[in-house]
Order: C-alpha cells, then structure tokens, then sequence
C-alpha cells in the first residue's frame, strides 16, 4: 500500500563523532535532529545550515518524511520504500521515530528519487511549512 511522502525544505548533514561526545546544544535548539549514540559512535542528522564541528561528516542529504503517524503494527513500510530505491540505485539514510519513517537522500538524487518513488505509486508533497 504506497503512502505519501513529504519532502522537507532544508538540506542536511549527518555528523559523526566520538561515543563519549556530548550533544552540542546547537543540536537541541534545531528546527530537526536525530541523535544516535552506540559503543562506536555519536551520530547526529541536522539542517546544514547549523554548523557543527565534528570529526566526520556527510552534507546535501534532503529528507522524505513519510507522512503518518504509522502503526506499529504496519510491517515492511520502509522496506519496500528502501527497496524501491535501491533498484534506482540510490542510497538512503533512514531514520525512524514513535509515530514514522524519514528517508535521507543525496540532492543530487532527489529528482531521481521522486521519480522513482511516484512510478511505484507513492504520493510525494512540497513541505508546506
């Protein structure tokens, strides 16, 4: 059952730095952010235009939010989105929250990735904020 996708204005970075970093507080005052920390890393995703110094970073990711919220008991959303555009041959970031499923993907494969995404059936909105 395709879904519709939003595609947000801002461009962002995702950022990596060390395990035992601490969260800068430019991160928390962010519009949008997402904060993983593991053993290995601090990963952290956030609008580009919030500059951040950490020790590796990956910049022009545009983001698909999948419009929800979704039910936990729905299975193989992201899946068949991820599967969708890997047979485009475009990499994805994803990141999921309580209520959905965000989609990162390199600008310079936005266009593609509509395209792609409306083929299989999915409805992709301008950000309307």
């Amino acid at each position: 059952m395709p879904l519709t996708l939003q595609l947000l204005n801002d461009t962002y970075s995702i950022h990596r730095l060390q395990p035992n970093a601490k969260v800068p507080a430019t991160v928390l005052g962010a519009p949008f952010f997402a904060v993983t920390r593991t053993d290995d890393e601090l990963s952290i995703v956030i609008p580009q235009s919030v500059q951040l110094d950490s020790e590796n970073q990956e910049s022009d990711w545009r983001c698909l939010k999948v419009l929800g919220p979704l039910d936990f008991s729905l299975t193989g959303i992201l899946a068949r989105i991820s599967n969708v555009l890997a047979e485009a041959e475009i990499s994805i970031f994803a990141i999921s929250t309580f209520d959905t499923d965000y989609i990162l993907i390199k600008s310079a494969k936005t266009e593609k990735a509509i395209n792609t995404l409306q083929r299989a059936g999915y409805t992709i909105q301008d950000d309307a904020s």
